[in-house]
């Protein structure tokens, strides 16, 4: 007990050092600056600023005052991390749900973790501490890689030593943002899940994404039944193997041709279907071979 009030009383003797505009520490080469950075300091919950890079928008209500509830019995277990922006004031990178569930409880200071940094190093420290920590719903994990990606220009190599990921992992969840939108808000809401979306993201198609994610919902549908599902409408695209041609119920000989030939003055085509019927068609040159070719038929 006493250990754990003597790191109290340090935290609000820090507290006290940064609000001294004449020990205003701007990096970690400042004076005092070893005694800060790194350290817990307890920091009045007004001088913190909502992180902009936060990967987290969902909040769970519930869990929140379960957490608020912890708190308000045993305090903040777990410092929240923020980095200085200026002169007492603070941006958060990590713990926003403590923060909330402080707020809710009524508490004005939190023990919180200061560093010093720029804006693309709080944005990657925010998303790798955000997932190392919380369960962020795979859309929102998606939406953080984005940003790395849109906002640090990092590649998914790069994104992956970074962030401690698999490249494949990464891109696995990059691909649920080809999905509809009215899907990922059935992955985020818990409707589906990311299982789900990876199966039917390998439809290109939005309208026959939407289909088959409310015939998901609505049948209760596993992820094997999916997989099925996308597996046989794709099987419906391929073109259908064409039948092999029937061959003629019987021939006809060259002199039996040579027959209709002599008779017609003409090259005479007969042709024989699988099923025994046929035509036989007559050219003509000229008006004048057509009347003459009549007159043969009406002897």
């Amino acid at each position: 007990m006493a250990k754990a009030l003597k790191k109290q009383a340090l935290g609000r003797g820090l507290s006290a050092l940064l609000k001294d505009p004449e020990n205003d520490i701007k990096s970690v080469d400042d004076k005092n600056a070893d005694k800060v950075v790194g350290n817990i300091i307890e920091l009045e919950i007004e001088a913190i600023e909502i992180n902009p890079f936060q990967p987290r928008s969902n909040f769970n209500e519930e869990s929140l005052r379960e957490l608020a509830t912890s708190i308000r019995e045993l305090g903040v277990i777990q410092p929240i991390t923020v980095r200085k922006l200026e002169f007492n004031k603070y941006q958060l990178i990590s713990g926003e749900r403590r923060l909330r569930a402080s707020t809710l409880v009524g508490l004005t200071t939190v023990p919180a973790y200061i560093r010093i940094a720029n804006d693309n190093e709080s944005l990657v420290m925010a998303l790798v501490e955000n997932i190392q920590r919380h369960d962020l719903d795979p859309i929102e994990i998606a939406l953080s890689y984005q940003r790395l990606i849109d906002e640090i220009q990092l590649t998914q190599e790069q994104m992956s030593e970074r962030v401690g990921k698999k490249r494949s992992t990464i891109a696995n969840y990059l691909r649920l943002l080809k999905l509809d939108p009215i899907i990922q808000t059935g992955i985020r809401d818990g409707f589906i899940s990311m299982g789900h979306g990876r199966a039917i993201i390998n439809i290109e198609d939005l309208d026959i994404q939407t289909d088959i994610y409310q015939k998901i919902v609505s049948q209760n549908l596993s992820v094997r039944d999916t997989e099925a599902l996308v597996k046989n409408y794709q099987e419906s695209l391929k073109p259908k193997p064409e039948g092999k041609p029937k061959t003629a119920s019987f021939e006809i000989e060259d002199s039996q041709k040579n027959l209709f030939v002599n008779y017609f003055g003409a090259k005479v085509d007969v042709k024989i279907a699988g099923n025994g019927k046929g035509k036989i068609t007559i050219p003509f040159d000229s008006e004048e071979d057509f009347n003459r070719i009549i007159k043969l038929i009406n002897e």
